[in-house]
């Protein structure tokens, strides 16, 4: 446990470097700070994106900005002082869309009953935690495939980045993948956040991330590709329209349990793959590709989901743009607790954080898609069992826009190489458990 006693001389910086082992992790005050602003900047899309999209569900649009600011405040904080890691917590953008256009526009429940779902997902979480089963089946997944999460990562923060920007357009028939308009404003004004990025990178400037992404949103302003905020401050909203307004009634149904089901697996496995990613990347794994104490940061994440179930908000857990944190040189707690101040910030400069325009953050995922391929050295390219396994899943992991989709992939492509090869000795009795899962995960998957 981290050392919190404060010094007799009082000296913040001292006891910062004790309690989160600052030295240990041959980081400094200065960096983590950088890093927790980094990460939060490239994420606080969430504050506006979350409540718009389960506005659609019916959900009161200003008391999901605040459950949903609550909820990373609350998750991020556990992440840091409790499990004492750079990750940052916040509601998951694939399961907000789930839980608004196929739970309660396809299969007709309300968004109460969802949140009864989330509730429970979360309180199994917790108790997979507590009796180390979730333990047991990560230390089952094999170096190859830990590996490849943290390439199809970084793949997928590239897609994400590239669309988010115009630099390149999604959903034409025929081809459905096309470059955007290059030389229009807001595509050139990406285009140059991306390459300040790499330059102030090559020339080793501390901060290079967030730098530019601030300079960049200055630049959207200044153009008038983005509009400049309109304010600075604005008060709360009440959460008193979503607080406890989860519905246990509809969970205990037969027709309900394919919802149940397949928020448990998408969550579950979107957790492990970010985590484990990002902590491949970070250098956070042992010789054996295990993350040490890997149960804190797990209890952080099931908290966080039951915690945003309460307040009104959809499954929470480990971010994906928490890698934006760790290549910025974030690697203790102070990061994660550095990107939950910024967050309660928000409670109260809303007007300022929701007008930072994605041609400002996503160059930032873009570069740092670049960093996270480094990982995929370590991959066996002599032994198609192990090949094969990683590459459905990087392949996966982009081309669909879901971590879930590329790690249950991985779960299935794995022992069946292993199966037809004789080597089925190699599989571990946990990852059969996790390619069952990843089986009724494709089975219950909302493909509409």
């Amino acid at each position: 446990m981290y050392n919190a006693e404060f010094p007799p001389e009082g000296n913040l910086h001292n006891w910062l470097d004790r309690f989160f082992g600052l030295s240990q992790q041959q980081t400094t005050v200065r960096r983590e700070v950088v890093a927790g602003l980094t990460k939060f900047f490239t994420m606080a899309y969430i504050v506006a994106v979350n409540p718009a999209i389960l506005k659609t569900a019916g959900m009161p649009l200003e008391a999901s900005v605040t459950a949903t600011i609550l909820t990373a405040i609350f998750g991020t904080l556990l992440m840091g002082l409790y499990a004492n890691r750079p990750f940052a917590i916040a509601p998951y953008m694939g399961e907000n869309a789930f839980i608004a256009f196929t739970v309660v526009h396809v299969l007709g429940y309300t968004w109460q009953a969802a949140l009864g779902a989330v509730l429970l997902a979360g309180i199994v979480f917790v108790l997979l935690t507590i009796f180390r089963l979730r333990k047991w089946m990560v230390d089952a997944i094999p170096l190859t495939l830990r590996y490849s999460y943290a390439v199809g990562i970084g793949l997928f923060l590239t897609f994400i980045g590239l669309n988010q920007t115009g630099i390149v357009t999604i959903g034409f028939p025929g081809a459905p993948v096309r470059p955007g308009h290059l030389t229009s404003a807001s595509v050139l004004v990406a285009i140059s956040g991306f390459l300040l990025i790499s330059v102030l990178s090559i020339r080793r400037f501390p901060a290079a991330i967030l730098t530019g992404v601030l300079a960049t949103a200055v630049l959207s302003f200044l153009t008038g590709v983005a509009p400049a905020p309109t304010g600075w401050m604005s008060r709360p909203p009440s959460l008193a329209p979503v607080f406890l307004q989860f519905d246990l009634h509809s969970i205990f149904t037969w027709g309900f349990f394919p919802v149940v089901l397949t928020i448990f697996v998408i969550a579950f496995v979107d957790t492990m793959g970010t985590l484990i990613g990002v902590s491949a990347r970070a250098g956070f794994l042992d010789s054996e590709g295990n993350l040490p104490n890997i149960e804190r940061p797990m209890m952080a994440d099931a908290l966080a989901t039951t915690f945003a179930a309460v307040i009104g908000t959809t499954t929470s857990g480990a971010f994906i743009e928490s890698a934006t944190g760790v290549e910025a040189g974030g690697r203790t707690g102070l990061t994660a607790v550095t990107t939950a101040l910024c967050f309660l910030g928000t409670l109260f400069f809303a007007p300022f954080i929701s007008a930072i325009p994605p041609q400002a953050y996503g160059p930032a995922l873009v570069f740092v898609g670049l960093l996270m391929l480094r990982p995929i050295t370590r991959v066996p390219f002599d032994d198609l069992t192990e090949l094969v396994p990683a590459f459905g899943v990087i392949a996966l992991m982009a081309f669909t826009y879901n971590v879930g989709v590329g790690m249950t992939a991985g779960f299935v492509l794995y022992p069946f190489c292993k199966l037809f090869s004789g080597r089925i000795r190699e599989v571990r009795p946990a990852l059969w458990v996790l390619t069952a899962l990843s089986l009724l995960f494709f089975v219950f998957y909302p493909y509409s």
